[in-house]
């Protein structure tokens, strides 16, 4: 699962350099829950995240440039990526920690090796989530 998940990401980098591409395409990471109620609450309530489309069974939400969703299936949830959220200041990423103390793997460090600031934690899934700052000026997106 893993694997195509990096796979899809690395051909979504190739499509968006794409001179040629539409301006309104997009891509959407989807994961399934056998929780959708609970992981909307707390993708809403706790980290902040815009429903951006409610298909039922299925919810999209966003986060700045990021569109990921979640769907309604029985079994056990996927849970083998990562999901980054970051900001634009280091305070952010420690009022996020604030909100998210009980999930929280660990508090805010500073990690040199990738030059950012931030912390790890579970999402009501078992699923890993980030926050961080980036040291370094980002480019637009």
């Amino acid at each position: 699962m893993t694997r195509i998940i990096i796979l899809l990401l690395v051909i979504g980098l190739f499509a968006c350099k794409n001179e040629n591409a539409m301006k309104d395409q997009g891509g959407i990471i989807f994961y399934k829950t056998n929780d959708l109620k609970r992981l909307s609450e707390f993708y809403e309530d706790l980290v902040g995240c815009d429903l951006w489309l409610d298909q039922g069974g299925c919810r999209i939400y966003q986060f700045g440039n990021m569109l990921v969703g979640f769907c309604q299936r029985d079994g056990k949830p996927d849970t083998g990526a990562l999901i980054t959220f970051f900001y634009e200041d280091k305070a952010m990423v420690d009022t996020m920690y604030q909100k998210l103390k009980e999930q929280a793997n660990d508090k805010p460090k500073d990690n040199s090796d990738y030059r950012i600031y931030h912390f790890y934690a579970k999402d009501p899934d078992g699923r890993s989530i980030e926050f961080q700052y980036f040291w370094d000026e980002m480019n637009e997106y």
